[in-house]
């Protein structure tokens, strides 16, 4: 196999061979790298705003379900990391599909990506003013005053953002130190709670809850099988890595290690989180009822005190997760504008020269945040909230078929991150896996609505995809650099 020159191993020269100028200030070390992928999949987040819903649909035992969805995000992970290992460019999947498929198809990769980045921003700082700050600052709910939060703290994120990656890499690396902090100190907190005073019980970890007699439990769509999207919204975002690749010192190695590791830490971390809750909680009825179960679990077993603790610590999760997103977003903006392939590309690929930043392309994604804010109401914003949780793997099954189709003639990078001989068996396995995580998440009738957004955002691509074929063709059928620089041919 061929591998690299000896002067582009640690990723100086990765941007030059690819026909670019190195614009962006790499400066992210391995754990910077590695908080990344972990501030975007956040553990702590992600079973806070999903947990009520699996006590409501599956019981507390649907928390099982959590680890299908680790092992199979792992195969999903390991198969990003193969071309994270060897093209180590902003915009990931854009540019792997773009340089060993062609630019048209990477394009829509570039498209997919992009619509899943700029919801899921919204996302992520909508559920903290609502369910995190909100609640601290003893404010009832109130969908006003959540958006009006969400676009504050939209718009302190675009700051940061803009001012430094550097700056961006500290608090997050900061919010994921917490974070893992606060897993750890509650998980043994609730233990040692549950064993001195008893309330709680193991048996709850078998427990089908106020669902003991659903009808529709077993059924495809039903309870059992909509529990598993705790674990398919969370265990995503693991390749925002790849996205701040130009950005990462020795990407070669950081960033794949960092896709991997970010999966494997957050689905051992996230499991046992999960038991210790579900042990600790004393009323299931109660539990199941109430809002926020999480908070609720923790005051009943260690106080008010813990409680506003954990709401704090989540609060700064959550912020470092927009953040990390936000970033993640104006980077494939950024790598599709500099192509000429993004709406306004004159514009949204210009790098401010002292903070090394793309400010155009972070803007713009504020802008989009504050329009839906403004504009959608609340059933349709919580649909398209919904939809982010499709577009991921309808990308990650798109990455899996491209690598299959191109493993054969993909450049070997000495000492990176490879699979060898097990690469064929795990891409086999994660892209079933991704096909049936796809049909979990599209197959329940409260799907179709947010089926039909996707749907309408492919359109919308599809309509900027024609206006270029008839204006700016050759921006889809060029390719910048050397095309034989990441792979055999």
């Amino acid at each position: 196999m061929a591998e690299a020159p000896t002067d582009t191993q640690d990723g100086e020269g990765s941007v030059e061979l690819g026909g670019y100028q190195q614009e962006l200030q790499r400066c992210l070390g391995s754990f910077q790298v590695f908080a990344v992928s972990f501030a975007f999949i956040s553990v702590a987040v992600g079973i806070f705003a999903t947990y009520d819903d699996v006590l409501l649909t599956a019981g507390p035992v649907g928390i099982w379900l959590w680890v299908i969805a680790a092992v199979g995000q792992t195969l999903v992970a390991l198969v990003v990391a193969q071309f994270a290992a060897r093209i180590p460019l902003s915009g990931s999947s854009y540019q792997w599909a773009s340089r060993l498929a062609n630019p048209k198809v990477g394009w829509g990769f570039g498209w997919l990506t992009f619509c899943y980045l700029a919801v899921a921003v919204v996302a992520s700082d909508n559920a903290l003013a609502s369910q995190a700050l909100m609640p601290l600052a003893g404010i009832g709910p109130d969908e006003g005053t959540a958006r009006l939060i969400t676009i504050v703290v939209l718009l302190v994120q675009a700051v940061l953002a803009v001012a430094s990656t550097r700056i961006v890499s500290w608090i997050n690396s900061a919010a994921v130190g917490l974070e893992l902090a606060l897993v750890v100190v509650v998980v043994i907190a609730l233990i040692i709670s549950v064993a001195v005073t008893g309330n709680g019980a193991a048996g709850n970890l078998t427990s089908r809850g106020v669902t003991e007699n659903a009808p529709d439990y077993f059924a495809v769509g039903g309870g059992l099988m909509i529990a598993m999207i705790m674990g398919l919204a969370t265990l995503v975002g693991f390749d925002s890595a790849a996205n701040l690749a130009e950005e990462a010192k020795d990407p070669f190695r950081t960033v794949p290690r960092a896709i991997v590791g970010s999966v494997v830490a957050a689905g051992v971390l996230g499991l046992l989180f999960l038991i210790t809750l579900t042990v600790a909680i004393d009323d299931i009825p109660r539990i199941t009822a109430d809002g926020s179960p999480v908070a609720a679990i923790m005051r009943d077993q260690l106080g008010p005190v813990m409680e506003r603790t954990l709401l704090v610590a989540v609060s700064f999760a959550f912020f470092g997760a927009g953040m990390v997103i936000m970033v993640s977003c104006s980077r494939i903006i950024f790598a599709m504008a500099r192509d000429s392939r993004f709406p306004a590309h004159r514009l949204m690929r210009r790098v401010n020269p002292h903070t090394q930043t793309p400010i155009p392309a972070t803007i713009l994604i504020f802008a989009l945040g504050v329009v839906l804010m403004v504009a959608l109401p609340g059933a349709a914003l919580l649909e398209l909230i919904t939809a982010g949780t499709i577009l991921p793997a309808i990308t990650y099954g798109s990455t899996i078929v491209l690598y299959l189709a191109v493993r054969g003639r993909l450049d070997r990078k000495k000492g990176a991150f490879d699979l060898g001989r097990f690469e064929l068996p795990v891409a086999i396995c994660a892209l079933v896996w991704t096909l049936v995580a796809l049909f979990v998440l599209v197959v329940p009738r409260e799907a179709l609505v947010s089926v039909v957004i996707v749907v309408g955002l492919l359109l919308v691509g599809g309509l900027f995809f024609l206006v270029m074929l008839k204006f700016d063709r050759q921006a889809l059928e060029t390719e910048p650099g050397d095309v034989r620089a990441f792979d055999e041919r």
